[in-house]
């Protein structure tokens, strides 16, 4: 999953959470606020009484009477003035029923004594429960939309300042890594941003780019000059034994070693005639101006191993249509390709067995599938087949581990997707993806 998904899904999922936690705490939370709002509402009204008995007098409420009390139309509020006893201070907001005219109201009130002239009174001031909670349920329906209304519009904000925070990422990944092709010889400019994290990870893959391509043009260097340097000594060395061999007083057996000995050499010089083309390729030092009918091509190849056919007494099967037609490539290179691999298919295969050469045209370019009822390749060995000197079917004393290399090493040179399916002892399917740019319909 992308970084940016992760981001996008914990972003989310924070936020859903917030309003489910704010769902459940809600109803207690405008309980609590309803009611520190009345406490404070009570309080007002106590000063504001108070206040009046201070600047107008006790009588104002008591009109000489004992006691003052007054409630308002629908008894949701009250007010009650009245003497307290003496040496009583009472300052108390509680929840407690009421009579008034008959009817028991719960109410919250609020008792409060303080003196005037040197007498104490007490004071009442009540509303009752039903009043309190009737917009407790509005509340909570208007903090609820708005709660929803702030999440999402942080939800938004917090997207696009995520996908504007991660975005350089996404160019250094697209820039750097993707699509990109070994070796690393297109520039590809630094991405701009101003978070240092990003910034030190873009120049840190130029720069393993480059020790990467400088440790692989050392290599390929090495490779080149290696193999051209043996292959003098290598001649030399053949010749000497040539002449040896023209000499009549050897004996038999020292003949035959010196036989074997150039066995031996001839599979060196065949090695570093594999790694000096290797080399070549990889040093793009073919030129790919040539146009090919695959169909002729693999004639030609059959023309030269058909013998190697005969031996094993394998069926060949060619299906592949005359028109197409692969242009931009190069002839020798592609010949080496198909030989290496209709040879695999015949030197790994059983006897009696059977050869399948097939084309057909997709969507994403031209392909080729050569097929064989071989001994195959284990699903193990797979990953490994076209490395450099890494054997597979080591039950076969044939080949030195460069034949695949090499056609990988075609392959990528012209831009062909090479692909293996295999099953042991049931055979195996190379298939050569050619990219629409290479194929034309021939006439």
């Amino acid at each position: 999953m992308k970084l940016s998904s992760k981001l996008i899904l914990f972003i989310t999922g924070s936020k859903l959470a917030v309003v489910l936690l704010f769902i459940v705490l809600l109803p207690f939370l405008v309980d609590g606020i309803v009611a520190e709002y009345t406490t404070y509402s009570l309080r007002r009204q106590q000063d504001k009484v108070i206040k009046i008995v201070q600047q107008k007098g006790i009588n104002h409420y008591l009109q000489n009477d004992d006691s003052y009390g007054s409630y308002t139309m629908l008894k949701e509020e009250y007010i009650a003035l009245e003497p307290a006893p003496t040496g009583v201070e009472i300052d108390t907001i509680k929840t407690a029923q009421r009579v008034v005219e008959q009817d028991t109201l719960t109410y919250r009130i609020l008792m409060h004594t303080f003196n005037f002239d040197q007498k104490p009174y007490l004071l009442e001031i009540g509303k009752t429960i039903n009043s309190i909670n009737q917009y407790n349920k509005p509340l909570q329906r208007t903090a609820l939309y708005v709660l929803i209304g702030l999440i999402i519009a942080s939800l938004l904000f917090d997207l696009l300042f995520t996908r504007t925070l991660i975005s350089p990422l996404g160019k250094i990944i697209k820039s750097k890594l993707i699509n990109r092709k070994f070796p690393f010889k297109d520039y590809s400019p630094p991405v701009r941003t101003s978070t240092f994290d990003f910034k030190y990870l873009d120049e840190s893959l130029v720069s393993l780019m480059d020790q990467i391509n400088e440790a692989f043009e050392k290599e390929r260097e090495f490779t080149a000059n290696a193999s051209h340097e043996l292959m003098t000594p290598i001649s030399i060395l053949q010749n000497k034994m040539e002449n040896l061999i023209g000499d009549e007083q050897l004996s038999d057996t020292v003949i035959l070693k010196i036989v074997e000995m150039m066995k031996t050499l001839n599979r060196l010089k065949k090695i570093s005639n594999s790694l000096l083309l290797i080399s070549r390729i990889e040093n793009e030092q073919f030129v790919k101006s040539d146009a090919v009918k695959p169909a002729d091509l693999v004639n030609e190849v059959i023309e030269e191993i058909s013998h190697r056919l005969e031996e094993k007494g394998l069926n060949i099967e060619i299906k592949l249509a005359k028109n197409p037609l692969l242009k931009g490539v190069n002839h020798d290179l592609l010949f080496q390709l198909f030989y290496n691999l209709i040879n695999n298919a015949i030197k790994y295969n059983v006897d009696q067995g059977s050869i399948t050469i097939n084309d057909e045209l997709t969507n994403k370019g031209y392909l080729i599938t050569i097929s064989d009822s071989g001994i195959g390749i284990s699903v193990e060995e797979q990953g490994f087949i076209f490395d450099r000197f890494r054997k597979t079917n080591l039950s076969e004393n044939v080949g030195h581990g460069l034949g695949l290399s090499i056609v990988k090493s075609i392959c990528q040179y012209h831009g062909i997707e090479i692909k293996v399916s295999s099953e042991v002892q049931k055979g195996s399917a190379f298939s050569l993806l050619f990219p629409s740019e290479l194929y034309t319909k021939g006439i």
